[in-house]
């Protein structure tokens, strides 16, 4: 495989969707562990779509992740569509139909992305303010996440950072509106500062469709403008890539 950085990627294949998920949820539980045992709280931030279903089903079904002290776990999401909080396209309600109502998580310890707003650089603001405010922050300071879940689309997108938006390369704010010209809702997400500054992330592959975008994002040259998602390649040692046997089809590893 090319280099395309200081740090090759970590990619971890698995045999298929069910084991992606169990591996998923596994890091969740040992990220968190690791983090309530040496400053007794875990920032986590959340993505949303089809891939992570499965692992937010298993977070509210295996003992081990009910088993986590949750009322020290502090849950973020990663983008949000500008929908309603019930609405099927809504990131925080797939999190909260698959585990939420079935682990012990106190309700002020959920930090949705507020969607109510008709102002949408008014919401942004207003989740970073949160931000702000539940990681203490001093003015100036990024916020350090423990652990954040992030998937690929199929044009290389990751959150809600898409190719040639302005979000990819904003460089002041800890979350930003994204305007998207299409029929998809408009959208908003943490931004590349954010997400480089965690600790550690996992990025989710899976599935055939995903084989080819996958295969040239780790094998181009960094370009922002068309895969977002190498705004990351700075901390790419601090990135977990799980990937289905199906997705990691073309890589030659």
């Amino acid at each position: 495989m090319k280099a395309t950085a200081k740090f090759k990627p970590n990619i971890e294949v698995v045999r298929d969707p069910d084991v992606l998920a169990q591996r998923s949820a596994e890091i969740f539980v040992a990220d968190a562990r690791k983090a309530i045992k040496a400053k007794s709280v875990f920032h986590v931030a959340v993505s949303g779509g089809h891939t992570p279903e499965h692992f937010f089903k298993l977070l509210g079904e295996m003992p081990q992740a009910s088993s986590l002290a949750w009322d020290k776990i502090q849950l973020f999401w990663v983008d949000e569509r500008i929908v309603d909080a019930d609405s099927p396209w809504s990131n925080y309600k797939l999190a909260a139909d698959t585990f939420l109502a079935k682990v012990p998580i106190p309700q002020e310890n959920i930090h949705r992305i507020p969607t109510e707003y008709g102002d949408f650089e008014a919401a942004a603001h207003r989740y970073e303010e949160t931000i702000r405010r539940v990681f203490d922050l001093e003015p100036g300071k990024l916020p350090e996440f423990d652990l954040i879940v992030l998937g690929v689309g199929g044009d290389g997108h990751t959150g809600s950072l898409f190719p040639g938006s302005y979000a990819a390369f904003d460089t002041e704010d800890l979350a930003c509106a994204v305007y998207v010209l299409d029929d998809d809702p408009n959208r908003i997400t943490l931004t590349p500062l954010v997400l480089s500054a965690a600790s550690h992330l996992i990025v989710l592959v899976c599935g055939q469709e995903k084989a080819d975008i996958l295969k040239k994002i780790l094998t181009s040259e960094p370009d922002e403008v068309r895969y977002p998602i190498h705004a990351l390649w700075p901390v790419l040692d601090k990135i977990t890539w799980l990937v289905d046997s199906a997705a990691a089809q073309s890589l030659h590893l």
